[in-house]
């Protein structure tokens, strides 16, 4: 578990990483995708440099099934040239896996359509790794997205979240996202995520349409544990410092 301060609102600033390249995708689609430059370590050093303790890492290729391994250098780089801890999610579906990641000196992974199509599987990784490994719930109108958000199942994200949590209490985080909002800078969904956040008691982490310093003000109202931050501080809506400042997490 991460050592936070009481009340701070805990800040993952988003790389999302594709051919090895920082991207990030409009509402999940692959063919809505804004390249930011050709180097990943450069933000990663970045945000660092504005204060962030940690990053939120995803391997948008593995996501879809494409090669599992085209971006591990660049995230190598990464926990490397920072320092910080850092997650992933993003093809994170057997073991091999989840060994060969952690040895990049990641601190947790973030397991998303394995922990809906293999829910045993997942709760007995997490008995294994404790801490280590966080539940992506990903949502299209309030059913679970699997498959790089390819495919949505028949499975509530709120009922999938109460079910992980019977089957094991060693989950580090559920990682929730609104596909409808994520790089849309429309604000998070706060209904489904005062709805997750009652559903369970395992940290909870918005991810998805944090825009303005007043949607981080309100993360922080409810008491959200944590937020992921995306489009809107590589399109500078929001400068990071002000983020930080705003959420209390320096």
């Amino acid at each position: 578990m991460w050592n936070i301060e009481e009340n701070a609102l805990e800040i993952w600033p988003a790389i999302d990483l594709r051919h090895g390249k920082p991207v990030r995708l409009r509402q999940g689609d692959y063919d809505r995708q804004t390249v930011f430059g050709d180097d990943p370590v450069e933000f990663a050093i970045r945000w660092r440099d504005a204060g962030a303790k940690r990053l939120h890492l995803v391997d948008l290729d593995a996501a879809r099934g494409d090669d599992p391994e085209r971006n591990r250098d660049a995230v190598k780089k990464i926990v490397e040239a920072t320092g910080l801890q850092c997650e992933l999610g993003g093809g994170v579906r057997d073991e091999q896996a989840i060994e060969a990641l952690l040895a990049l000196g990641l601190s947790r992974l973030v397991v998303g359509s394995a922990a809906l199509k293999e829910p045993d599987w997942f709760a007995s990784m997490c008995e294994k790794y404790p801490g280590q490994l966080a539940a992506g719930i990903d949502a299209r109108d309030g059913m679970v997205a699997t498959d790089g958000w390819l495919e949505t199942s028949s499975t509530p994200a709120v009922e999938l979240a109460k079910d992980l949590r019977n089957r094991t209490d060693k989950i580090a985080a559920i990682i929730y996202t609104d596909i409808a909002r994520d790089g849309m800078m429309r604000g998070p969904n706060f209904e489904g995520l005062a709805q997750m956040a009652a559903a369970t008691d395992i940290p909870l982490v918005a991810s998805g349409g944090v825009t303005t310093l007043d949607d981080v003000r309100k993360l922080v109202k409810v008491e959200m544990p944590a937020a992921i931050v995306g489009r809107s501080i590589y399109d500078g809506a929001m400068q990071l410092e002000e983020v930080l400042d705003v959420a209390g997490d320096r």
